[in-house]
């Protein structure tokens, strides 16, 4: 059967790496240093996939403006202190080294830096899997469709053989705003509830549902 789509795009925190908790739990402690008012777990998560400056001033939208800088700078050190113990989703590696020699193109759209993907890929050791990637200090952060496009143009794909997947409504709704197709995971920071109101293909539990999905409907 041929092959419905050509470039499959995925989000990085919440999707492939299992991050969610590890990024809510930073956002909170900066705030905690800074005695500013701390988000709610469901606030801290529902951020996640933006840039991280964006997802500090929702989180966070009392603090003074001047105190952002120190936010992203206390959030960054709670961050790092853990990131290279932070797992990938069970299923992942797997699931992307047989997608790639499948013969699909792959890349990643994430709200994370480009240092903080550059460190992911590397320690994940997932690197030479991906033919593009997009972080929110390049380009526009989530939901505007910017990184997507880019990755488009970059690898000249046109938006019916894209498909995106990811975890939050922002990842979702950046699909939507491209005109591309979009798979939702459950297992990340988003609930399903959440995630089905932007009408995705499917939402899927974890990288055991996305292979056979894939292997039906990709």
């Amino acid at each position: 059967m041929a092959k419905r789509y050509d470039l499959i795009v995925f989000d990085w925190d919440g999707t492939v790496m299992d991050s969610t908790a590890v990024i809510a739990g930073s956002i909170q402690a900066a705030c905690r240093d800074l005695n500013l008012p701390v988000p709610s777990d469901d606030a801290a998560r529902h951020v996640i996939g933006m840039g991280l400056e964006q997802a500090l001033r929702h989180a966070v939208p009392d603090a003074p403006e001047s105190m952002y800088g120190s936010l992203v700078e206390r959030y960054r050190h709670h961050f790092l202190a853990q990131d290279e113990a932070i797992p990938l989703f069970a299923g992942a590696r797997e699931t992307i080294a047989e997608l790639h020699s499948a013969g699909y193109r792959l890349a990643v759209a994430t709200g994370k830096s480009r240092n903080g993907l550059d460190r992911a890929l590397q320690s994940s050791g997932l690197q030479p899997y991906f033919h593009a990637t997009r972080t929110a200090d390049q380009t526009f952060s989530k939901p505007h469709p910017a990184m997507l496009l880019e990755i488009m143009d970059e690898l000249g794909m046109t938006q019916e053989r894209v498909l995106m997947v990811g975890d939050t409504t922002h990842d979702l709704q950046m699909a939507v705003n491209a005109g591309v197709d979009a798979v939702g995971m459950t297992h990340g920071a988003h609930p399903a509830e959440q995630l089905r109101e932007l009408q995705p293909l499917a939402l899927l539990d974890d990288f055991a549902g996305l292979r056979e999905w894939f292997r039906v409907y990709a």
